[in-house]
């Protein structure tokens, strides 16, 4: 398969810091395997920046075709992550959210995450998420406690329940066989916190190219409100 990817980050109309980080940071296309992530982070505007920062790093460092899965690279990440806070005290509580795919050459994407970074999927006009929310709404959604659309107004719909930087982390794990024509996104919160599936669905519909479709998303979350960082990595599937 054939992978064309293109990347977009904001700092949003709210925040003065960028605490987003996403690799590769530069548009490009090639055959598989191909490693694509987004990390957004927390624990104050420095230490969230730092902790996406050093996270992605360690999880994209290695080659895409090294004997590594989607979901050792995020360990690797957490590990990163923790060392640091251990070396410099005043890191402590840093932590970050990280979505990561390696697109392989057989059309098979790994996907490991960990946080409410999600990955989407759009195929045939139809846009589904494929991520799971570690959140305390999506757990409260999940157990019929509350309505999908009053986690979008809770008081903690803020509250993420996994996060890098711990000494154990669960890592979600999955495999998907992909088609030619589909579009792949891997966005921080700050996208959807904005857009509604249906906008987001529409802007990747009117997209032609990865660079469009990403900026655009970008700059209609702007639009919407700005209220957070906003982060997006579009790839497209070809033979």
């Amino acid at each position: 398969m054939r992978y064309t990817w293109a990347s977009a980050t904001h700092v949003g109309l709210v925040r003065t810091g960028n605490e987003d980080s996403v690799r590769p940071m530069t548009d490009g296309s090639a055959d598989g395997p191909v490693v694509i992530a987004v990390a957004d982070g927390m624990g104050g505007a420095v230490a969230g920046e730092i902790a996406s920062r050093i996270a992605i790093e360690a999880a994209v460092a290695a080659e895409p075709t090294a004997d590594l899965t989607p979901g050792d690279r995020v360990r690797l990440g957490n590990d990163a992550v923790v060392q640091a806070v251990e070396d410099d005290y005043t890191l402590s509580g840093m932590g970050t959210t990280l979505t990561l795919g390696l697109f392989a050459g057989d059309g098979t994407a790994q996907i490991a995450h960990i946080g409410d970074s999600r990955l989407y999927l759009f195929r045939e006009g139809e846009l589904r998420q494929l991520t799971r929310d570690h959140t305390l709404v999506a757990d409260l959604v999940a157990m019929g406690q509350i309505t999908a659309e009053q986690a979008k107004t809770h008081p903690r719909r803020n509250l993420v329940t996994r996060v890098i930087g711990t000494s154990e982390v669960e890592v979600d794990e999955f495999d998907i066989p992909l088609h030619e024509g589909d579009r792949l996104v891997l966005c921080s919160d700050g996208l959807n916190s904005m857009l509604s599936d249906h906008e987001i669905a529409r802007l990747l519909a009117g997209s032609p190219s990865p660079s469009e479709a990403a900026w655009s998303l970008v700059e209609a979350a702007n639009a919407a409100g700005g209220n957070d960082n906003t982060t997006v990595a579009v790839v497209d599937v070809s033979s």
